[in-house]
């Protein structure tokens, strides 16, 4: 069974940064479109990050851009995403996903999901 595993998530004060990490078991991946998506109590969840692992192309939510880069670490089979100058408005679950073929950074377009780590952005 594929399975997601992500890491890295804490309470963390506005301004400062945190770096995420997904890790892939039992597949590679090399041929995955990753994303990132967060879950705030009594939202919908958001993509917020996606990364096409194929081609390298990638895709922010307007609300991170410029502070949020994703990456993929191919020797380590994880795909993270760095997080700087937080704001309580990122506090959220954040969890990683995986698809062969997602055609948008929308949660509905992926299948294997990890379980999720809380992010808190509060002083």
């Amino acid at each position: 069974q594929l399975q997601l595993v992500e890491s890295g998530g804490g309470l963390v004060q506005p301004g400062g940064s945190l770096r995420l990490s997904c890790a892939a078991s039992k597949f590679t991946l090399d041929y995955y479109t990753i994303g990132w998506f967060r879950q705030a109590p009594g939202k919908e969840r958001e993509g917020v990050s996606c990364i096409n692992s194929r081609y390298g192309t990638t895709y922010y939510a307007d609300s991170v851009k410029g502070r949020f880069t994703i990456s993929r670490d191919k020797a380590e089979n994880t795909v993270n995403l760095q997080m700087n100058n937080l704001n309580p408005e990122d506090t959220a679950v954040y969890y990683c996903a995986a698809d062969q073929s997602a055609g948008s950074c929308h949660y509905n377009s992926f299948e294997t999901w990890g379980q999720g780590t809380q992010v808190t952005v509060s002083s």
